[in-house]
C-alpha cells in the first residue's frame, strides 16, 4: 500500500518534471528515495529526468537499481535502451531489445528501438525486417515507413526508397522536411524524382 505522503511528493515531482523543471523534480524524487531507496516509480522517473539532462550514466544507475526489484518492467527496460542509444552503446541497447523480444515478439516499442539501433550499426537488411514486423500491425506508421525508406537508400534500392518516401510524405509535410535535411537522403540529392518529392 502506497503511503499518502509519498504519493503527494511524487505528484509534485511529476508536475515539476512535466513543466520541464527537471532538476527540481529530481530533488523531490530523491526525497522519496531517501525514505525508500527501492521506490521503482521514483527511480524510473528520476532516471528519465537525468537522461533528459544528458546524464546517461546516472540515469542507467537508477534503472539498474529499479530493475533489481522489477527485472521485467518494460518501462524501465525501454528507458535503459534509450539511454544506451543516446550514448551510442548500440550493442548494449540491442541486447536489451532482444531480451524483451524473446518474451514479447510483437512488442512494437522494442522493435522500433531495434530497427533504429540496427540502422545505426549499418545492419540495414535486419533493420528492414524489424520495420516490416511493425508495419504488419501498423501499415501506415509514417515514422517506420520513413526509417524503412532510409534503409533502402543505404541498400541502394532507390526506387523502393522513393516509393516509400512518397507514401510517407503523403501522411505529413514534416517528412518532406525530414528527407530534405536527412544525411541519408543526401545520396539522392541529384535524383530528379527525389528533388520533385521534396519541393
Amino acid at each position: 500500500m502506497e503511503d499518502p505522503k509519498t504519493n503527494s511528493i511524487l505528484d509534485e515531482a511529476n508536475r515539476l518534471f512535466l513543466t520541464g523543471k527537471l532538476r527540481e523534480a529530481i530533488t523531490y524524487y530523491d526525497k522519496i528515495l531517501d525514505q525508500n531507496p527501492q521506490h521503482v516509480i521514483s527511480l524510473n522517473n528520476k532516471g528519465y529526468a537525468l537522461s533528459k539532462l544528458k546524464d546517461f550514466e546516472n540515469a542507467i544507475k537508477c534503472y539498474d537499481i529499479a530493475l533489481e526489484h522489477s527485472p521485467d518492467d518494460l518501462s524501465l527496460l525501454v528507458n535503459k535502451i534509450s539511454s544506451f542509444r543516446k550514448q551510442k552503446k548500440f550493442a548494449d541497447a540491442l541486447s536489451i531489445c532482444n531480451g524483451i523480444l524473446d518474451n514479447n515478439p510483437k512488442y512494437n516499442i522494442a522493435l522500433y528501438h531495434k530497427e533504429r539501433i540496427l540502422f545505426s550499426m549499418k545492419n540495414y537488411s535486419e533493420s528492414v525486417e524489424c520495420c516490416d514486423q511493425i508495419l504488419d500491425d501498423y501499415p501506415d506508421n509514417a515514422d517506420v515507413l520513413f526509417d524503412k525508406s532510409c534503409n533502402f537508400v543505404m541498400l541502394s534500392k532507390n526506387k523502393e526508397a522513393l516509393d516509400l518516401l512518397e507514401r510517407t510524405i503523403s501522411q505529413g509535410i514534416k517528412y518532406k522536411v525530414k528527407a530534405k535535411t536527412s544525411k541519408t537522403f543526401e545520396k539522392l540529392s541529384d535524383d530528379a524524382r527525389f528533388k520533385k518529392l521534396i519541393l
